[in-house]
C-alpha cells in the first residue's frame, strides 16, 4: 500500500502543492520604493445582474474582495495586491502543511464524503456501497487495531525474513511491485519499493498498452534528502535513521540501531543510482523499451526470472524502462550488498507502509517523522480525515459515484462543457494568429486539438470493484488487498483493448488532468464549484479561474512535453525543425524567468523542472482571456464595483492560487514538485499585454518586462 503522504504531484495536472507566504521575494529589491495607486474605479455605472440572478456562493460577484491589499500596486507584487490581506489573517490549521483555494474545498469534499461513507454502512451486504462503508468503519475502529497489534503485518515479516538467496529476494522484490507510479498523467513518479510500475499507452504505438518501469526505494522524498551536503540535510537524516530504529523497535526487533544505519546506508547508494527530476520529467531520455529477455544482460544482479514470475509479468516479452542507468544501478544492488541488509530494508519499508493501519504508537512515530519532520506539519488529521484519506486511496472510483450523485448536479456539467469549448475555439484562434509558426506545423497543430476529448466531472464507464475482498473488522487487510486489487487491475489491462476514456483522477478530487498518450483533458467535479467555477458568478471571475484551469490543461498538450506527442497520442515530432528551434527558445527564456525566483533565502524555483506548469500557466490565461472576450461578443464588459471585466478577469485568477506554506513543505515541493509556488504562477499575468492595459502597470514597477522581454509561446 502507499500511504497518501508518499504521493508526490507533477507534471501533468494543476494542483500546486501550496503556495509561499505571499510577495515575491526576488522582486523585493525593486529600485521603485513608492506604491502604485491601486486601480482607479472606472467611470461607469456597475452593472445590476438580473433580479433573477442568486448571488453568487463566493464574494460579492465570485471573488473575494476583503482578501485584496490594495495598499500593493499591483505592477509591484500582483499576489500580494489581490491576496494580501488573506495571507495576513489565515492561519494553516495544526493538520496541515499548506493552505490555500485547493485546501478549502478539498477540506469540503472531505466532509461531505464523510456523510456519504457513513451512510453505506447501511447498504446490503456484499455491495459495492456496504464494502466502502466497511472499508471505512475498519479504519475507524481504532479498538480492533490496538487490540490485533502488528499481526496483520507478521505473514510480510516473516516472508522478508526467511530470505536466505538472492534468488529469494528477487521473488520477494517482485511480489512487492505495485502499480503506484504514473509518469504522464498524474506525475506521480516515487515509489518507496524498488521499482514502480505503470500502465498506460505504448509512447511508440498509443493502441496499445506498455508496461513502464521507474527507479525506486527511497522512502525520503527525493535523492538530495540523502545526497545534500547542507547541517540541514545532515541532521534530517539523523532523524530519519532514529524514526527508522523506532518503527524497527516498535515492530519487535532487537538492535535497531544497527539494522538503521543498515537501511540508510542502503538508500543512500539507491539515492546515488537516481537520475534527477528534471532528467525524470525529459520524455526523450524516457522511451527505452527492453525486451524482457535482456534485462539480465542490461541490468545484471538482480534475479530477474524470479522477480518477473512473482510481480504476474513472467510472460510479458517487452517493458519500457523510464531511467535505465538507475534500473541498471539499483539491479546491481541487489547483488553487492548483503541480505541483511535488505531484510532490514524490507522490514522497515513493509512497517512504515503499513503503519496508518496499525496501533497508535505507530500512527504517532509515523507523523512525528513524515508530518512533523518532512513537512512541518504540528498535529495529526482527525482519525476520520485519515479514513477518508484510506477509503478515497482504496476505493476512489466508488465513492466518486456517490459524490457526483449528491453533489454535481447536471446543469453545472452543461455550463462547464460549454465554457470548455469557447476556450478550446480560442485556443484555435490563437493558433492561426502565431506569427513565428509554419504552416506545416499550424496544420498539425490544429489536428491535435481538433480531436482533443474533455471529460467533465466523472467517467462515462465506473471501475468495477466486485473483486475486491473488504473485511469488516480488518483495516490492514482491507489497505493491502486494495492496492493489490489495484495493481493486479493494471496487469489485466496488457491483455485488453486500450480505454482511451480511461480516468486517472477520481471526481472528489479538487484538481484537473491532461493525459498526453490519450490526447485528453479531464476535470473532476469537486473542481467546478466556487472560487474556481460559479454559475451564479460574474463570467470574467469564472473564465480568470475555472477558465485558466481549463486553458492550462488544454496547453499541457502542447508545453515542452506535450508537444511532443502528435494527434493520436504518439511520441512523434510533428514539427518543423525551425520551428521546433523558436518553441524551445521561447522555453529558455520562460525558464530563465522562473530560475530568478527565490522563494527562500537558500533556495530557488527551478525553471527547468517546472517549465511545463510554466508554459501551461502562462498559456492557458492568455487563452482564458480571449475566450473570455470572445464570450462577450463584441459588446464591452459591465464596470461592476468599480473594477473592469479585464481586472475582474486577473484577480479571479490571482485569487484561486493563494496559499501558505510551513518552510518544511515548501522547501520540499520546490526541490520534487513540476509546478512552481503559488506567487509565481500568478506573476505568469507579467508577460500578458491584457494584464499591463488592465492595472496600468508602468516601467519602474518591480513586475514590469519590456514588450521584446515578455515570454510568448501559444
Amino acid at each position: 500500500m502507499t500511504p497518501p503522504h508518499r504521493r508526490f504531484p507533477g507534471a501533468r495536472h494543476v494542483l500546486a502543492s501550496a503556495c509561499t507566504t505571499a510577495l515575491l521575494t526576488s522582486c523585493a529589491s525593486s529600485t521603485s520604493a513608492e506604491k502604485a495607486a491601486p486601480p482607479a474605479p472606472v467611470a461607469a455605472a456597475p452593472a445590476a445582474p438580473p433580479a433573477s440572478k442568486p448571488k453568487p456562493t463566493y464574494g460579492t460577484f465570485g471573488f473575494d474582495s476583503s482578501g485584496m491589499d490594495r495598499d500593493i500596486a499591483p505592477g509591484d507584487d500582483f499576489y500580494g495586491f489581490a491576496n494580501g490581506a488573506w495571507v495576513r489573517r489565515t492561519e494553516i490549521p495544526p493538520d496541515r502543511s499548506s493552505y490555500g483555494m485547493f485546501t478549502t474545498l478539498a477540506e469540503q469534499a472531505d466532509q461531505r464524503n464523510r456523510e456519504l461513507i457513513e451512510a453505506q454502512r447501511q447498504a446490503p451486504a456484499g455491495s459495492e456501497a456496504r464494502k466502502v462503508g466497511d472499508l471505512f468503519a475498519s479504519f475507524m475502529d481504532e479498538a480492533a487495531i490496538e487490540a490485533r497489534g502488528v499481526t496483520p503485518l507478521k505473514p510480510e515479516l516473516e516472508r522478508i525474513a526467511a530470505i536466505g538467496q538472492r534468488e529469494q529476494l528477487a521473488t520477494v522484490l517482485g511480489a512487492t511491485l505495485r502499480a503506484d507510479v504514473d509518469a504522464l498523467n498524474m506525475g506521480d513518479v516515487t515509489t518507496d519499493r524498488l521499482f514502480g510500475l505503470w500502465v498506460a499507452e505504448d509512447l511508440n504505438e498509443p493502441s496499445r498498452y506498455a508496461p513502464y518501469l521507474l527507479q525506486g526505494g527511497l522512502w525520503l522524498p527525493d535523492r538530495d534528502y540523502y545526497l545534500a551536503d547542507s547541517p540541514r540535510f545532515t541532521e534530517l537524516r539523523e532523524r530519519y535513521q532514529a524514526h527508522i530504529a523506532a518503527m524497527l523497535k516498535l515492530a519487535g526487533f532487537d538492535d535497531v540501531e544497527t539494522r538503521a544505519g543498515r537501511v540508510f546506508a542502503l538508500e543512500r547508494k539507491m539515492a546515488q543510482a537516481h537520475v534527477s527530476q528534471v532528467d525524470t520529467r525529459d520524455i526523450s531520455k524516457a522511451n527505452n523499451p527492453w525486451p524482457r529477455a535482456e534485462f539480465t544482460k542490461r541490468a545484471p544482479g538482480l534475479a530477474w526470472k524470479a522477480f518477473f514470475a512473482a510481480a504476474g509479468l513472467g510472460t510479458q516479452e517487452q517493458f519500457i524502462v523510464w531511467q535505465p542507468s538507475a534500473l541498471t544501478a539499483l539491479s546491481k544492488l541487489a547483488q553487492s550488498e548483503p541480505l541483511q541488509a535488505w531484510k532490514d530494508y524490507l522490514a522497515f519499508h513493509a512497517v512504515a507502509r503499513a503503519a496508518p493501519y496499525l496501533p497508535k504508537a505507530f500512527v504517532d512515530e509515523s507523523f512525528a517523522f513524515n508530518g512533523k519532520t518532512l513537512t512541518g506539519t504540528p498535529a495529526l488529521k482527525e482519525r476520520w480525515k485519515r479514513g477518508v484519506d484510506a477509503t478515497n486511496h482504496s476505493m476512489g472510483e466508488a465513492v466518486g459515484k456517490l459524490y457526483v450523485a449528491k453533489h454535481f448536479p447536471p446543469e453545472v456539467k452543461a455550463e462547464a462543457e460549454a465554457m470548455v469549448r469557447n476556450i478550446i475555439t480560442a485556443f484555435e484562434k490563437r493558433i492561426d494568429a502565431l506569427t513565428w509558426m509554419s504552416p506545416d506545423t499550424r496544420t498539425r497543430a490544429k489536428e491535435k486539438v481538433g480531436t482533443l476529448q474533455a471529460s467533465i466531472g466523472h467517467p462515462e464507464k465506473w471501475r468495477d470493484y466486485s473483486g475486491l475482498d473488504i473485511v469488516a473488522g480488518d483495516a490492514y487487510g482491507n489497505a493491502e488487498r486494495a492496492v493489490r486489487f489495484e495493481y493486479q487491475r493494471n496487469v489485466a489491462k496488457l491483455d485488453q483493448p486500450v480505454d482511451r476514456k480511461e480516468w486517472y483522477m477520481v471526481p472528489q478530487l479538487v484538481n484537473a488532468l491532461n493525459s498526453p498518450q490519450q490526447n485528453s483533458i479531464i476535470f473532476p467535479a469537486a473542481i467546478l464549484q466556487p472560487p474556481f467555477f460559479d454559475a451564479n458568478a460574474d463570467p470574467a471571475v469564472n473564465y480568470g479561474g475555472i477558465g485558466a484551469v481549463i486553458g492550462h490543461e488544454i496547453v499541457h498538450s502542447f508545453d515542452d512535453v506535450g508537444a511532443k506527442f502528435d494527434a493520436r497520442g504518439k511520441l512523434e515530432n510533428w514539427w518543423t525543425k525551425e520551428d521546433e528551434a523558436k518553441f524551445q527558445a521561447a522555453g529558455k527564456a520562460l525558464a530563465a524567468q522562473y530560475d530568478a525566483y527565490r522563494p527562500l533565502p537558500d533556495l530557488a524555483v527551478n525553471g527547468e523542472l517546472t517549465l511545463g506548469e510554466n508554459i501551461a500557466d502562462m498559456a492557458g490565461v492568455a487563452v482564458a482571456h480571449d475566450a473570455y472576450q470572445l464570450s462577450l461578443g463584441g459588446k464591452p464588459a459591465p464596470v461592476i464595483d468599480g473594477y473592469t471585466g479585464d481586472q475582474r478577469f486577473f484577480l479571479g485568477f490571482g485569487q484561486v492560487w493563494r496559499t501558505s506554506y510551513r518552510e518544511p513543505y515548501l522547501r520540499r515541493i520546490i526541490m520534487t514538485d513540476g509546478h512552481s509556488p503559488g506567487p509565481y504562477r500568478t506573476a505568469t499575468v507579467r508577460n500578458l499585454d491584457a494584464w499591463y492595459g488592465a492595472f496600468d502597470v508602468k516601467p519602474g514597477q518591480t513586475l514590469f518586462l519590456a514588450p521584446e522581454q515578455r515570454v510568448r509561446i501559444w
